[in-house]
């Protein structure tokens, strides 16, 4: 009879309990995460909903057609009469930051701001985010709002290249032009080398940023980290606006696109020349420095300075030479937030740009 043989049993392995411990400990880390992360989201989209409603849509979502499937910017007009005026904001400012501005331009003729794709209520568009699809895009939605021209542009910082832009593009639609501490294309050529170094370095921190910036928001830590107490001559309600409308993700992918190919914005500007003739024009110019305490801490400030000194006396007084009318207002007790900071000079500015323009189409009578 064969001899069956039994294997003899493996002795366990007893995994050592530090090594239980540590294994636990990372399981409970995870967790944790996963509730931190799950608790932050929740909380985002609860503040997000209550300042949805908070903060309702101001203006109408205008479809642009075919040209832009899938594009609908906002955009809110006000008052009667002609010219329109056209509002187009910096760069990181929504629509709303012409709301000290518009309502006192309405007294005397229509306006309308508006959100540029990305921004406030206006969808996502077409990348890169460049002054000439800016222009094609402003130029769509006027026309599917039933907005009709002849208009006045009023453009603050970055929106300065756009509106000239429009003018170039559009000349026949454009009546007058108000720049408010209007970005050049030539700036960035004219910058000291030690704000180009410190840019250059910021930038590479940008992109990092950039890349996390989209959880940072999803997950309420944005929301929790940000700052809202200034600035302080604004009022909280309008700051909490404010931030409501820039923590969106659609809005960093703009913005971040603006500032990335503001050179390509200031490459077609000078192409496309824009010497608007004899049209009205204003140039609005900052005269205040910022506050230290508003800039990111190792900024230049003593080069930031010397480049205003360029900024005030060769970019601005270029931008007033664009029009045989044209003319230069330095705004003294301003830094370059002039809408938010001084929005009665702006008002005053459009309203002699537009009585301007009436005086240049009003009908000649001979004398009898």
């Amino acid at each position: 009879m064969p001899t069956i043989s039994v294997a003899s049993p493996i002795p366990e392995r007893r995994i050592p309990a530090w090594k239980r411990w540590l294994k636990r400990i990372v399981l409970a880390g995870i967790a944790l995460i996963v509730i931190l992360a799950a608790t932050g989201a929740i909380y985002n989209v609860i503040e997000n909903s209550a300042d949805a409603r908070r903060f309702p849509q101001q203006g109408n979502s205008v479809a642009l057609g075919s040209e832009f499937p899938g594009v609908s910017l906002n955009i809110n007009c006000s008052g009667q009469g002609s010219p329109t005026v056209i509002f187009d904001a910096g760069l990181g400012v929504p629509a709303v930051g012409w709301n000290f501005v518009q309502p006192q331009v309405a007294k005397f003729t229509r306006s309308c701001s508006y959100d540029r794709a990305g921004y406030g209520w206006s969808t996502s568009g077409p990348m890169p985010r460049t002054s000439d699809e800016i222009v094609k895009e402003l130029h769509a939605l006027l026309a599917a709002a039933g907005e009709k021209p002849p208009y006045i542009l009023v453009g603050h910082s970055f929106a300065g290249l756009n509106i000239r832009l429009y003018s170039s593009a559009y000349p026949g639609e454009v009546a007058g032009m108000v720049l408010v501490d209007a970005s050049h294309e030539d700036q960035n050529r004219k910058m000291p080398a030690e704000i180009v170094a410190y840019s250059k370095k910021a930038a590479g921190s940008a992109k990092w940023q950039a890349l996390i910036a989209p959880a940072l928001i999803d997950l309420g830590i944005a929301r929790l980290t940000s700052d809202v107490s200034s600035p302080a001559y604004l009022t909280k309600d309008f700051r909490e606006e404010l931030r409501y409308l820039q923590l969106q993700t659609k809005f960093l992918s703009a913005t971040n696109s603006e500032l990335a190919y503001f050179d390509t914005s200031g490459d077609e500007v000078r192409a496309a020349g824009g010497n608007l003739g004899d049209k009205p024009l204003v140039v609005l110019t900052a005269g205040k420095l910022p506050d230290a305490s508003s800039l990111p801490p190792g900024f230049p400030m003593k080069a930031f300075a010397d480049f205003e000194n360029i900024w005030r006396n060769d970019l601005q007084v270029r931008e007033a030479h664009l029009s045989t009318h044209g003319h230069q207002i330095i705004v003294p007790d301003s830094d370059h937030m002039i809408p938010f900071e001084r929005p009665d000079m702006v008002v005053t500015a459009i309203h002699g740009v537009f009585l301007a323009v009436s005086a240049q189409n009003a009908p000649i009578h001979e004398n009898k």
